[in-house]
């Protein structure tokens, strides 16, 4: 049926309508007022006037006619969107290795780079998690020196870890971490300001004048949501500055009306949302309103996007340029910042009332109980970071191994992700802990694996990741080892990313380190796990003994 006779004589088909007259320009048609009280009507007695059903209908032929520019002719729905139009050619894609950087790109990087200079610096980054990015994204910055300032939108947990990638990669910028929810009135003189999205509304007036030369959005499916506040602050800051990358890992030809409003940044006016939505996103109309959450015209959309707007790289394709395992610390801030520092306090006041010779002998009881509590504290304070990074993660469409080792934080993981999880521990039987494996190697709905270091870490085979991330740290490097292997197997056929997900300023940054210690020197000590663990504790000790005086 055609959107003329619909318009017509479906009411079914016209109430649904009534359901997605939320965008501004409807508005023009009928007044907000009346169309709520017409959609409140409905929910209440299932029915509406001829007068209101009439007012939709026009309020219908006016978006079509005006807004989208389609005349009152016959059209199939769910085709009213026509291909869009050829973008005109780009300039050739040149790798590039920028001068400023401090260290090198593997040559799929520098093809990042190559593209974003092709494209004017307004364009996606779309490579699967774990290719770098960050990286592409800061050397194209490195290219261009007089771009300043950079504005930088992030999710929370990846704050400060932006911070430190801008200190890896370039050389003697001044980089600004934003905060809170009240802004500041002037902005720092620095090149960089990282800000996250949870607070960007508040501070859009101040950024809006910021003078950004650039801007670049993290995962950038984060303002897939029009509606969201977040999503109209990003659009009027982006108004004001001239190139803008967008960063992201998920699948946008899978999920395109989750990239449309980052799509529309980078290249404004290219689509108009229903046309895109109609076209590209396997539209749908249901008793609720219109569901554009499909994909339709998949190779089209590719072509378009690749052409002009989109490099994206998976894993498989730069193989042969990527070592077995990279290794990534992701720092996260601990949101109960004020409990850890009493607890680490008294812990380093304990510290100097022991001598060497009796801390020696409470190693192994009081202060392991001690460094335990800290450690607690630690995966407490960051939770909230971890599953903001987990969750990013699993909308990047892969699926991911998580080691921890406190039964509370493997409830907690398992309470939060439901059926999408599978647990090994301690508790589980032989059985059980098969079914876990062979779910999560065969089942597409089991997307993560969670267990502790000593249950999981050892005699499994999780190959269907190529991921592994640790909330918390073990004891020893040849434990951290057998747990990073459950991925790193034969059959592997992708190169593996290890995450460690560490509290700032925290046991955990003290853990690391140690164990980096003790990898150096692991053949000196064969006699096994008790003997470790001592020289481990007797480790941290004296270094924490050192901060206390």
């Amino acid at each position: 049926m055609t959107v003329r006779e619909r318009l017509s004589s479906d009411d079914a088909w016209v109430v649904g309508v009534l359901y997605t007259l939320s965008h501004e320009s409807l508005l023009k048609a009928a007044s907000k007022p009346f169309l709520e009280g017409c959609r409140l009507q409905h929910k209440r007695t299932g029915r509406l006037s001829e007068r209101q059903m009439q007012a939709i209908r026009g309020c219908l032929k006016h978006y079509l006619r005006e807004i989208i520019g389609i005349e009152e002719k016959i059209v199939p729905v769910g085709n009213i969107a026509q291909k869009a139009p050829e973008p005109p050619p780009r300039k050739e894609v040149v790798p590039i290795q920028p001068p400023g950087m401090r260290l090198p790109l593997y040559p799929f990087q520098q093809e990042g780079v190559g593209f974003l200079e092709a494209v004017g610096g307004s364009g996606l980054i779309a490579d699967e998690m774990g290719l770098g990015k960050t990286a592409q994204s800061l050397g194209w910055l490195s290219l261009h020196p007089e771009l300043r300032p950079v504005l930088i939108v992030v999710p929370a947990s990846l704050k400060i870890n932006w911070q430190r990638e801008v200190d890896k990669w370039m050389d003697g910028r001044k980089v600004s971490l934003l905060s809170g929810k009240t802004p500041d009135k002037e902005l720092s003189s620095g090149d960089i300001d990282i800000i996250n999205y949870d607070i960007v509304e508040q501070w859009a007036r101040v950024l809006a004048g910021g003078g950004y030369k650039v801007l670049i959005m993290d995962e950038a499916h984060k303002i897939k949501n029009p509606k969201a506040k977040r999503t109209k602050a990003i659009q009027g800051i982006a108004r004001t500055i001239p190139h803008r990358i967008a960063l992201t890992g998920t699948p946008v030809i899978n999920k395109p009306i989750e990239m449309f409003n980052a799509i529309d940044l980078l290249r404004p006016g290219r689509f108009k949302y229903w046309t895109f939505a109609q076209r590209y996103c396997k539209p749908r109309h249901t008793r609720w309103g219109w569901d554009f959450s499909g994909a339709s015209n998949k190779e089209e959309l590719h072509k378009i996007l690749t052409d002009d707007i989109m490099i994206r790289r998976l894993k498989k394709d730069v193989l042969t340029q990527l070592p077995d395992k990279q290794k990534t610390v992701v720092p996260l801030e601990l949101d109960n910042r004020k409990e850890y520092d009493i607890a680490e306090s008294d812990f380093l006041e304990w510290l100097k009332t022991k001598d060497r010779v009796k801390a020696e002998k409470a190693k192994g009881a009081e202060a392991l109980v001690k460094i335990e509590y800290l450690k607690q504290l630690s995966v407490k304070g960051k939770f909230k970071g971890c599953i903001e990074w987990i969750d990013d993660f699993l909308e990047d469409g892969g699926k991911l191994v998580v080691f921890a080792t406190h039964k509370e934080t493997l409830d907690s993981l398992q309470e939060k992700y439901k059926d999408l999880c599978r647990r090994i521990d301690g508790g589980t039987s032989l059985t059980q802990r098969d079914n876990a494996v062979q779910d999560f190697q065969g089942k597409d709905s089991v997307r993560l694996i969670v267990g502790n270091i000593q249950a999981m870490g050892v005699g499994v085979t999780l190959t269907a990741s190529s991921t592994v991330v640790f909330l918390e740290l073990p004891w020893s490097p040849s434990e951290l080892d057998q747990a990073e292997d459950r991925i790193h197997r034969i059959g592997q056929k992708e190169a593996c990313n290890i995450y460690y997900l560490l509290g700032i300023d925290s046991i955990d940054e003290t853990v690391m380190k140690m164990l980096d210690k003790k990898r150096k020197i692991v053949n000196a000590i064969m006699d096994g796990e008790k003997t470790g663990r001592q020289f481990f504790i007797s480790e941290m000790l004296e270094d924490m003994r050192a901060r206390a005086n």
